[in-house]
């Protein structure tokens, strides 16, 4: 018989994440999060339910009946809207500027849609134009794109033209909205978005586990016309929706505990205002960009498309980048990351979400990437925190 493993008391290091996610847990989340576990049919956790779903509507800015919490991450909310509009011989149309369009494609495949791309440079913004004639060519069933490419730190503008273009070929639009729900603009029925998921551990500021989704009328009416099932029981919304709607008949057991999360971090943006809660991500993202600047740190994203939740900063070609990230965690703990994908390398990707956008931590980020670049003898231009 094994013995037991000898492991002590949980004591995690206490880190400021300004890293591509997670972003620092709101204490009022941790709160709700420790409260008593309901029953899923449990007549108060139904209305918790139902407080979740008239929240996400507001963040979202949507009126859409179906709109819940994926239980999973924001890769199961991305299988799920990709999963059930996409059916068996539907061609997509996806994007190849970042890592998250490539996985938006790889899911459509498993779906079995055929896939198809629309092309612009990694750290680049999809260009109407080409969008167009993509549709052209390709007369695409259904359009995914990136909102915020959490790999290049871009934020895609002109929404509106894009899905207008779609609909002009009567193809459902999906965005992916993981590292821009809550922290900039995002307007889903002003824009014609037929789906989007977003992401809780970003500028939500939960913990992963109940994602958020919606899906609008035109995607609706798609998913319910299909020929036959979605190929994933668990993540078929019309099933699910059986539980998150007026029926609530049992699917699966919903993960309890992120559902109080996910409510709480939604009272939050609620309280806060969401043109209020835009703009102190912009303005604190804003003050982020300029002190990195002024210790001679590039941005990788022009400002006519930076990603104020996600900045991508060039890695200077005297410098490790690695380096500087193992300096901040270990010296400073303070988490950043690296490139992912085609940009691994050439830059720190910096969050700046929800509860870890805040001066003070903004702070302690540039003083302390101060000091990890001249522990590599990088000549700063100034420092960015006056003694």
């Amino acid at each position: 018989m094994r013995s037991p493993p000898e492991t002590s008391e949980l004591d995690t290091p206490s880190r400021i994440l300004m890293g591509p996610g997670p972003s620092m847990i709101h204490p009022r989340v941790l709160r709700a999060m420790s409260t008593q576990a309901l029953g899923y049919m449990d007549p108060s956790f139904l209305e918790i339910m139902d407080d979740i779903q008239e929240l996400l509507r507001y963040t979202f800015q949507t009126d859409n009946e179906w709109t819940l919490a994926t239980s999973g991450t924001g890769t199961a909310a991305m299988e799920t809207a990709i999963g059930n509009i996409v059916e068996p011989g539907d061609t997509m149309l996806v994007p190849t500027n970042g890592y998250f369009g490539d996985r938006m494609g790889k899911i459509a495949r498993r779906a079995g849609g055929d896939v198809v791309t629309v092309d612009a440079p990694w750290g680049e913004p999809l260009q109407p134009a080409d969008v167009a004639d993509a549709f052209d060519e390709h007369q695409p069933d259904v359009f995914g794109f990136v909102h915020a490419e959490t790999s290049t730190g871009v934020r895609q503008p002109n929404v509106p033209e894009l899905t207008d273009i779609a609909h002009d070929h009567d193809a459902i639009t999906i965005a992916d909205c993981v590292t821009s729900l809550s922290g900039v603009e995002l307007r889903i029925d002003d824009w014609g978005i037929d789906a989007a998921y977003g992401s809780p551990q970003k500028c939500l500021s939960c913990t992963p586990g109940a994602t958020p989704l919606t899906i609008g009328e035109r995607a609706r009416q798609k998913i319910q016309n299909r020929e036959e099932d979605t190929g994933s029981w668990y993540l078929d919304l019309d099933l699910v929706m059986e539980y998150w709607g007026d029926e609530r008949n049992y699917h699966h057991t919903a993960p309890t505990t992120n559902f109080y999360g996910l409510r709480e971090a939604l009272r939050l943006v609620a309280e806060e205002g969401l043109e209020n809660r835009w703009e102190r991500h912009l303005d604190i993202a804003g003050e982020l960009r300029e002190g990195l600047q002024s210790l001679g740190l590039d941005p990788a994203a022009e400002k006519e498309y930076w990603l104020p939740s996600l900045n991508s900063i060039e890695v200077p070609d005297s410098v490790d980048d690695t380096a500087v990230i193992e300096y901040l965690m270990n010296e400073y703990d303070i988490e950043i990351a690296s490139g992912l994908g085609a940009l691994e390398g050439d830059i720190w990707r910096i969050g700046c979400m929800g509860y870890s956008a805040r001066r003070q931590n903004v702070a302690c980020l540039l003083a302390a990437m101060e000091d990890a670049l001249e522990a590599q003898n990088f000549d700063v231009d100034e420092p960015a925190i006056e003694a």
